[in-house]
């Protein structure tokens, strides 16, 4: 196959009729495209155009291929343009994964307030605590709490998560307080992600640190139903501090064993590459950033 340099080059003498105009337009020396002009018609084994003093024309051969080659080019430099202008001005679609915490108001209004930002951009929003691969679901970012175990992606770490042991007043009337952590067996506790309505919770004070064993009547998949089921009196609950900072002030909940939280839980901003990133994400990833959100702390 010929060169597409050279065929671009042809096309544009083509369109000028005019080896210097050709030249200026391309930004190269007439020397270098009469040059490669007669590169393409050994390549091609034919004479594609007529050179005189005043003129150039095409042959039949080089109209035939004129006409062949022009629109195809074409389509070829709007593509270019297209993704050029897309790093100059953020724009197209910008697929996006999220853990079920952010399913909810605050970070729909979020990403409500983004888009009227940058209406350019369309957002394609999967709701899922199934860690999916970037790269086979063609998720451009993806945020994630916890720590990471694909040490192939890039992470930007956005804030931590710190949660609370608490219940609410309804759940302990008549009961005895938890002093240290190993009373929580002695109670109800509405678990996330717990197996067989059992789980472990790590909890730690300073240096030290302590793994109890829970159990309780409800388990669930995400915060939300969590959060509801510890607020109606079903159990003491695990929460994140920024879920339930309104309803302790308000004694709507209590906190338990206060000397004692979760470790802090990372929460990250996870891409596949670094590499000619899209304006798209880097907005995105910008407005992320500078986003005062309730689920997490920054740091």
């Amino acid at each position: 196959m010929a060169n597409l340099d050279d065929i671009l080059i042809f096309v544009k003498v083509a369109q000028f009729e005019s080896l210097s105009r050709a030249a200026r337009s391309l930004g190269m020396p007439v020397s270098t495209v009469s040059r490669r002009l007669s590169v393409l018609e050994s390549k091609l084994g034919v004479s594609l155009l007529r050179r005189t003093t005043r003129r150039v024309t095409l042959t039949v051969q080089g109209r035939e291929y004129f006409n062949q080659c022009g629109e195809p080019l074409t389509l070829l430099e709007e593509a270019e343009r297209v993704l050029t202008l897309g790093q100059k001005t953020p724009g197209g679609l910008l697929r996006m994964s999220v853990p079920v915490i952010l399913g909810q108001e605050p970070f729909l209004d979020f990403l409500s307030e983004f888009l009227k930002a940058q209406p350019r951009i369309r957002i394609e929003l999967f709701i899922t605590n199934l860690f999916l691969d970037l790269i086979a679901e063609n998720i451009d970012v993806a945020i994630r709490f916890g720590e990471l175990q694909d040490s192939s992606v890039v992470a930007t770490r956005i804030g931590k998560s710190i949660r609370y042991v608490v219940a609410a007043a309804d759940y302990l009337k008549g009961r005895k307080l938890p002093v240290e952590p190993a009373d929580l067996k002695l109670h109800d506790c509405v678990m996330l992600n717990a197996r067989n309505n059992e789980t472990d919770w790590d909890l730690v004070r300073g240096r030290k640190k302590a793994r109890i064993h829970v159990s309780g009547p409800i388990s669930s998949r995400d915060f939300n139903s969590v959060s509801r089921f510890v607020h109606r009196g079903h159990g003491i609950g695990l929460l994140p501090s920024t879920y339930c900072i309104e309803a302790l002030a308000s004694g709507a909940l209590v906190r338990l064993l206060p000397k004692w939280a979760s470790r802090p839980i990372p929460v990250f901003a996870i891409f596949s590459s670094r590499k000619f990133l899209p304006l798209r994400l880097s907005v995105f990833l910008n407005a992320l950033a500078a986003w005062k959100s309730p689920l997490w702390i920054k740091e």
